[in-house]
């Protein structure tokens, strides 16, 4: 019996293009929904924009156009790059959708109605760049750690959601995994920030930005935009707004996001869902940041990485490959051009690549015919299977690649060029060679599909033929 598996990037803000942060998480989440799908799972994968709040109204002020119209030509370059990239969304949901909004108004409705929503006046921090509310013990000399800017102070009426009242039920299931948040370091950071800070309640809408979702029975405010965004992994599915009904493929099995994010999505996000009688994600994975040469991707410096760049240098198949095995996923990782051209080189020219076409030139110039079979070696699927299901990408990557080096290792050593061809056994010695090797190359591709579609499916078609022969490189060395 085929099982649900709902994977979640979360919707990237319209503030900027993409990036390779983004990359990063829309990558690793396609890979999971691949994977999934080779399983037979009933698989759902959705992405998309965030297009409402004060940062994308001064953004379209500054361009002199609405700020619809920002919000599109933003939104459509994330499209692009997802397609330039082979991702396989089910779903790309944006914040501006008319169904969205209807669904928003009708869900903050529900918990108006119920008194989760009151009104009320926020003095405090305000992270424009981050949109979030911020305290004093969030900044670091008075400055946002992620936007290295002083947020605004801000005085106003708005409309408060009682997020207090859930922080012990909250509190409970997230140190029951009832809402799994991994890695471990992760959980630990949010039971701390729940025991030490707690819960208060919050600032559910903006009187002074007209850039957002009206609220439902008070229409001089609108709804605070991670309020908005949040419900997109609801309405993504076709979600109307109605309390206690979920989508069908809901609960989410998995919810990726950067570590920037975690703190709203395990207190306001779980919050929201209690309030509508609807149920908690299964897992929250919370993957690090990519440094470039040791610093801080920022546009001062000059050193953001947009993922059209990686597709230009390296092909598609193999920008997905380094992203995926810069580093261990859950870590900070450090990256530059000069380790993407080193590891392409080591692992995919001159190892995978190298290694494809020295066994298809041996196996076609015998006139071998081998009969191989996909997913004979149970062991590797079942090591790789084990590191895919605990979100250790590289690892399952590591795994691949130790067999490769092995079938190397065997080919180098045995020498099969050097065996007569004409001696009454000398065919069938080749054979015996090659057809482990031959045989390691497709169990390998096989694996590689969600990390490398396209260069696992040629190498897959290739194998699989009666008569192997030898093809174009599939990595030109850089």
């Amino acid at each position: 019996m085929s099982k649900k598996f709902y994977i979640t990037t979360p919707v990237y803000y319209v503030n900027d293009v993409p990036h390779i942060g983004h990359t990063y998480t829309t990558v690793a989440a396609d890979v999971l929904a691949r994977w999934h799908r080779s399983l037979g799972d009933e698989t759902f994968f959705l992405t998309g924009t965030d297009e409402h709040g004060a940062k994308i109204a001064e953004k379209a002020r500054e361009m002199k156009i609405e700020p619809q119209q920002y919000a599109n030509e933003i939104s459509s370059k994330f499209k692009e790059a997802w397609s330039e990239l082979n991702i396989t969304n089910d779903n790309f949901i944006r914040t501006t959708d008319e169904e969205h909004i209807k669904a928003v108004q009708k869900a903050l409705q529900y918990m108006y109605d119920r008194s989760d929503i009151y009104l009320g006046k926020y003095e405090g921090l305000y992270c424009r760049g981050c949109e979030q509310y911020k305290s004093q013990r969030d900044l670091i000399n008075g400055l946002c750690s992620d936007h290295q800017t002083a947020p605004e102070k801000m005085s106003e009426e708005c409309w408060t959601f009682k997020l207090a009242k859930y922080q012990d039920e909250l509190l409970k299931k997230i140190k029951k995994d009832e809402l799994q948040i991994l890695p471990l370091n992760r959980k630990n950071e949010i039971v701390s920030f729940y025991e030490k800070e707690g819960l208060e309640d919050i600032s559910f809408s903006r009187k002074n930005i007209s850039w957002g979702i009206p609220i439902p029975w008070d229409k001089s405010h609108t709804v605070y935009v991670w309020a908005d965004a949040f419900l997109n992994y609801l309405t993504g599915l076709g979600w109307s707004g109605k309390a206690g009904q979920a989508p069908k493929m809901w609960p989410a099995a998995v919810q990726l996001m950067s570590k920037d994010i975690l703190r709203v999505h395990a207190t306001i996000w779980p919050a929201m869902l209690l309030s509508l009688n609807l149920p908690l994600p299964e897992t929250i994975f919370v993957h690090g940041y990519f440094q470039i040469n040791g610093q801080k991707m920022s546009k001062s410096l000059g050193n953001v990485v947009a993922p059209e760049d990686l597709v230009k240098k390296y092909g598609v198949d193999a920008a997905r490959f380094l992203i995926m095995s810069a580093t261990a996923f859950g870590r900070d990782g450090d990256i530059s051009f000069a380790k993407f051209d080193e590891k392409y080189n080591a692992d995919l020219a001159n190892g995978l690549g190298n290694l494809v076409a020295r066994a298809t030139k041996l196996i076609e110039k015998n006139g071998l015919e081998l009969k191989l079979k996909v997913g004979s070696d149970k062991k590797l699927i079942e090591k790789y299977s084990k590191n895919m299901q605990s979100f250790r990408f590289d690892e399952a990557l590591k795994s691949l690649w130790q067999k490769l080096k092995e079938a190397d290792e065997a080919l180098s050593e045995k020498k099969p060029w050097k065996l007569d061809l004409l001696a009454s056994s000398g065919q069938a010695k080749i054979k015996k060679i090659l057809k482990p090797i031959a045989q390691d190359i497709l169990n390998v591709a096989d694996l590689l599909k969600p990390f490398m579609p396209t260069v696992a499916e040629k190498i897959i078609t290739q194998f699989s033929h009666k008569q192997i022969k030898k093809g174009e490189p599939l990595f030109p060395r850089i």
